[in-house]
């Protein structure tokens, strides 16, 4: 049976995509953000999992804003990466998964997740720039991918206690998919910033280490948070940290298994305009 053996969580900053495409990732502003994505890389490449279910948010180039789905899944065989306004990133295509996606899809439908189901769709910065923080640039990604895009643009939003539910759904998902995989869930987004109002370059370092503190040891706790905490104290933009939510609800810990063990976390202020931050949760018994 297929098996959830990790979870990473890790912002998806669209300038860190320019610095490793550009080569800038040793000068003098971003070397210290991508030196402390050394450990997190090593572990990606001694741990590269057969699938990956990565949760982003889309940016308005697969969704316009007349049509924004909660939560959609992507079920095709190749992802292309999108055309932002300045061009597609030059990184490889992402190869899906469409049979364990459509099981996801049959079996979290079934378990009361009304998933939008999406072929042929781009995906941008939000999929491809935390792929590139794990593996750099490979001439093809090492994984297949499952987008699973989570809409943090237009209101209303998922609950965080929705999103955490969700992962949980995912991992009874993954777990009665009757193929010996290897799978990992991204969460990505955040973490605090606000890109534009009164506020713009908000960035909360304290709050900021506190999610991340309650993300690995009272993550039922903390999906208990209301949007308005998550926008007050993490800026307009921080509520895109629902989605880690997600992916942390797909650890074992939250259905009577053994505590993950955290295997990396890095936090850095400022990337762009906002904080960044990595955290690699591992299953206590993954294999």
């Amino acid at each position: 049976m297929a098996r959830m053996t990790a979870s990473v969580y890790t912002s998806h900053v669209p300038l860190i995509g320019v610095a490793i495409d550009n080569d800038l990732t040793q000068d003098e502003y971003f070397k210290p953000l991508f030196d402390g994505y050394q450990i997190g890389r090593q572990w990606a490449t001694a741990n590269t999992p057969d699938v990956v279910i990565l949760v982003f948010n889309d940016h308005a180039n697969a969704f316009a804003l007349d049509i924004v789905p909660t939560f959609a899944l992507g079920m095709s065989e190749t992802f292309a990466p999108a055309d932002e306004g300045w061009g597609a990133r030059p990184v490889p295509s992402v190869e899906g998964h469409p049979a364990l996606a459509a099981h996801i899809a049959h079996s979290v439908i079934r378990d009361d997740f009304d998933l939008t189901l999406v072929n042929n769709i781009p995906v941008d910065h939000g999929c491809t720039v935390p792929l590139s923080i794990m593996y750099d640039r490979p001439s093809s990604w090492p994984c297949k991918v499952i987008p699973l895009f989570v809409n943090v643009v237009q209101y209303p939003i998922a609950s965080a206690k929705r999103c955490l539910d969700l992962g949980k759904a995912i991992r009874r998902a993954v777990e009665s998919f009757d193929e010996d995989l290897n799978v990992q869930i991204w969460g990505t987004g955040g973490m605090s910033h606000q890109l534009q109002g009164q506020r713009a370059g908000l960035i909360n370092q304290p709050w900021d280490q506190a999610f991340l503190e309650r993300l690995v040891h009272d993550p039922e706790d903390l999906a208990t948070m209301e949007h308005v905490e998550f926008v007050r104290e993490g800026g307009s933009e921080g509520i895109e940290l629902v989605m880690w939510l997600v992916a942390r609800g797909a650890m074992s810990d939250l259905v009577g298994g053994k505590a993950p063990v955290e295997v990396h976390r890095h936090y850095h202020v400022p990337a762009s305009n906002t904080a960044a931050g990595q955290l690699i949760l591992e299953e206590a018994n993954p294999h």
